[in-house]
């Protein structure tokens, strides 16, 4: 009988003590852990960053296709191409190039 009273006081003066500790331990963990709230909220800002990547990616991809369609069955782009990109012209056409002021060529030069 007397040890079981001993065993009651003690768990009376530090059995709170020890459940207050284990509940502390407890929210810490679900907060700071490595499944804890911190770590949901940066995973949920990486895939939020992730999708709108995608998203960007997705549009830049389209917008190719784009391109890429248009080039093989508009000879118009093809043509405009030509002309601004390698300077070609149609026969009898002649091409005339004016020269940049100073500042616009430094600025083509340092690309």
């Amino acid at each position: 009988m007397e040890e079981q009273t001993v065993i009651q006081r003690i768990w009376q003066s530090y059995g709170r003590i020890l459940l207050t500790l284990c509940i502390a331990a407890l929210v810490v963990h679900d907060v700071f852990g490595t499944h804890g709230y911190l770590a949901l909220r940066r995973t949920k800002e990486e895939i939020t960053k992730v999708q709108s990547d995608l998203a960007r990616l997705n549009k830049e991809n389209a917008e190719l296709q784009e391109e890429v369609i248009d080039l093989r069955t508009n000879p118009e782009k093809i043509e405009q191409l030509a002309r601004d990109g390698l300077g070609l012209a149609r026969p009898g056409e002649r091409i005339i190039k004016m020269p940049q002021p100073q500042g616009q060529q430094a600025d083509k030069n340092s690309k």
